[in-house]
């Protein structure tokens, strides 16, 4: 089964470093969301959504991408992004207008990955940032386990 990374990461590639691991377990291509014809989404059976949350949602290049996207019928898709403040509530209100506009055309959301990121947004480069360093070793270590267990599910093991 193919998969796809739809991923749009700019400020620090926060977001790039952990695509890259995705990519690498689940042999997955990395594209753009400028890059992508949202027909040829249909020849991916898994998808992974991402960039960097700002102003608490993905990028708005991936939710424009995900309102052209044509409607689909039992195709799965995960979102990830990096965050300058992270946790499961945090993660699931940043990723819920990406997470609605997808399941409205189709798509099932099999599970979600958020991790800090350096953020020097605001007044906060003033301060030398937050998070730097992140993602570190250990987050891209959980990108590895979440991938691997996302590559398990597709594959029915």
């Amino acid at each position: 089964m193919k998969s796809l990374l739809v991923l749009y990461s700019y400020h620090h590639h926060n977001t790039e470093k952990i695509a890259k691991v995705f990519a690498k377990v689940l042999d997955a291509e990395i594209k753009t969301p400028q890059q992508i014809n949202p027909e040829e989404l249909q020849d991916y059976g898994l998808v992974g959504f991402g960039s960097g949350i700002y102003s608490a949602k993905h990028h708005e290049s991936i939710l424009e991408l995900a309102d052209e996207l044509p409607q689909v019928s039992s195709r799965n898709a995960f979102l990830f992004s990096t965050a300058g403040i992270t946790g499961r509530s945090k993660a699931a209100k940043d990723h819920s207008k990406l997470r609605e506009k997808l399941q409205s055309k189709g798509y099932t959301i099999i599970d979600e990955f958020q991790c800090k990121g350096f953020n020097t947004n605001s007044f906060l480069k003033l301060f030398g940032g937050m998070n730097k360093g992140r993602p570190n070793a250990q987050d891209l270590k959980n990108a590895k386990e979440f991938a691997q267990n996302l590559k398990q599910d597709k594959n029915g093991s």
